[in-house]
This record gives structure tokens, C-alpha cells and sequence, in this order.
């Protein structure tokens, strides 16, 4: 039983966050490229491995505050039910093995990238998460990094438009959060600062604007990141004798806009709506609509830019 409650501690449902990293490959069109293919899944395995050790250190420290939630209770250090030695066993195994290989296995630059990682979840677990703001934007600042890494295990260029539409993104997920976590424990007629101080710095007003601002950030951006994008893949090479010059040029990536939309609307509505979102990754696998139209999105982009 503790193998199983130690993998549940790895929190192996976030790992979904790590795929960023093949973002630089399917936007340049190389995601099929073997060598590349290999380098990238190697920085979503290390980020995994490195990610997991973090979550294993926030665990641990925030095991009192954790008993008082209503959810996190139930996580293996704060139940009790994964021993506090075993998970800091397992985090100095971790970051031995996988920072100092992940400079010759993957690449210089992608260590050092990996190290700011790993400095970045330590400073956000013992400090910046209960700075106002701060907080929202570190996690954003973690997404920016994994697409860095991504791009630089290959290497490859990223887009500055897309850097911007990934903050987007990263801000809506951690300010939806916040609000979808303060509306679960005044649900529950539990305190705020009892389970994280932060939220009560949190008035619902700011929140929603935040909420707000970070959604129309996310789908202007992205949508001048799929206008810029033109990709002349085999696809649309073989349609060259069947349609217009005209549609040829088109920005065919600015068809995926309207999922894109949808998307951001949806998540609004399982947080506003039906009250969720407090776990991200478990609201996008469980949220079938949601679900569906990021699989719709993925498919979409790889046949476009591919």
C-alpha cells in the first residue's frame, strides 16, 4: 500500500502540465522528427521526476494546513499515510540523479533551465506562494520554463507570441484556482487562512477581474500567435491543385481559434457554474466537454502544423 500511496504523492494527474515542453516541436512542424521526438520526451521525464519532487516538498511543509482542507486532507503525507522520512528520502534520490544528468543527457542549456526550474518551485513553496499576485505569476513563470526547455533540448526557436499566450494561459489556471478554492471552503464554512493564508488577501472582486483579464489575455494572443503562423505542411501542399491561391495562404492554425474560445469559456463556466476547478488537471480529465475539445485542439494543431 505505501508504493500506492507514494505514486499518489508523485501527483502523477499534474504531469499533464509538463507536456508544454513539446510545444517548440509541434508549432515548428517537427513533432514526427525521431531525434527530436526522443530529446523532448526525455525534458517531459525529467521535468516529471523534478516537478514530483516538489510537489513531494510543498506536501511536507504544508502537511498541517493540508489536514484542514477539506480535499488535501486526503493527500498521503498530510493522512499520514506515506511517512515524512520516506518522501525526503525520495526527494534527495530525485534531484541527485536528475539535475546534474540532465546537463549531459539533454543539453547544457537545458539544465540550467531545469536547475531555475527547480529554484523557482523551492522559492513559490516556502515563500512566494503567499505573496499576492506573485504567486499567480510564478506558476505562470513555470510554464514559460517548461516551453523554454522544450525549445532548447532540441534546439529551436519559440515564438514570442506563443510565450505570451502559454502566460495567458498559466495565469487563467492559477487565478481560477485561487477562486474556485475559496469558493469550496466557504462551502464548507472553513477559514481561509487556515488552509492558505494567501486567500484571504484574495477579495472575489480582484479575483474575477484577474480572471477576466487573464481570458481575454489568452485568446488575443494566441489568436495573433495562429495569424503569424503559416505552415506548409504535405497537406496543404497536395490541396495546391484543388483550391484557390488565395485559401492557400491562408493562416489555416487561425481555424483552431474558436476551440480555443470555447475552451477558455468553458473553464469559466466549471468555475463559476459548477463551482470546480480547484484542481486544474483533474477539471480538464473530468469536464468531458472541456476534455474533448482540448483532444479536438491537440489533433487540429498537429495535422496543421505537421
Amino acid at each position: 500500500m505505501m508504493i500506492y500511496h507514494f505514486v499518489r504523492a508523485l501527483r502523477p494527474r499534474q504531469w499533464i502540465k509538463n507536456a508544454v515542453v513539446f510545444a517548440p516541436l509541434v508549432f515548428h512542424g517537427v513533432l514526427f522528427n525521431p531525434s527530436y521526438f526522443f530529446k523532448a520526451f526525455l525534458a517531459f521525464l525529467y521535468f516529471c521526476g523534478v516537478a514530483s519532487a516538489s510537489y513531494l516538498i510543498n506536501d511536507i511543509w504544508d502537511a498541517q494546513r493540508d489536514r484542514l482542507h477539506p480535499v488535501k486532507k486526503n493527500r498521503p503525507i498530510a493522512s499520514g499515510d506515506l511517512p515524512v522520512k520516506v518522501a525526503w528520502v525520495a526527494v534527495f534520490i530525485l534531484f541527485t540523479i536528475l539535475l546534474p544528468s540532465a546537463f549531459f543527457v539533454v543539453g547544457k542549456y537545458f539544465g540550467i533551465v531545469l536547475l531555475l526550474y527547480v529554484f523557482l518551485q523551492i522559492a513559490y513553496n516556502f515563500k512566494l506562494k503567499n505573496v499576492i499576485i506573485v504567486d499567480a505569476l510564478t506558476i505562470s513563470i513555470g510554464f514559460i520554463l517548461r516551453a523554454f526547455a522544450g525549445a532548447l533540448a532540441i534546439p529551436l526557436s519559440i515564438s514570442s507570441w506563443l510565450i505570451l499566450a502559454i502566460t495567458g494561459v498559466s495565469l487563467l489556471l492559477a487565478f481560477g484556482k485561487r477562486r474556485a478554492e475559496r469558493t469550496l471552503l466557504e462551502a464548507q464554512g472553513i477559514s481561509k487562512a487556515s488552509t492558505r493564508s494567501i486567500l484571504r488577501h484574495y477579495p472575489d472582486n480582484l479575483l474575477d477581474s484577474m480572471i477576466s483579464m487573464s481570458a481575454s489575455f489568452s485568446i488575443i494572443t494566441y489568436s495573433l500567435f495562429a495569424f503569424q503562423v503559416s505552415p506548409e505542411n504535405s497537406v496543404v501542399r497536395d490541396l495546391s491543385s484543388y483550391i484557390p491561391s488565395t485559401l492557400l495562404s491562408a493562416k489555416l492554425l487561425m481555424l483552431t481559434i474558436p476551440l480555443v474560445i470555447y475552451g477558455v469559456g468553458r473553464y469559466l463556466y466549471v468555475i463559476y457554474e459548477k463551482r470546480e476547478g480547484e484542481s486544474p488537471e483533474r477539471v480538464l480529465l473530468d469536464d468531458k466537454p472541456l476534455f474533448y475539445t482540448a483532444i479536438i485542439w491537440i489533433i487540429s494543431v498537429i495535422l496543421i502544423t505537421n
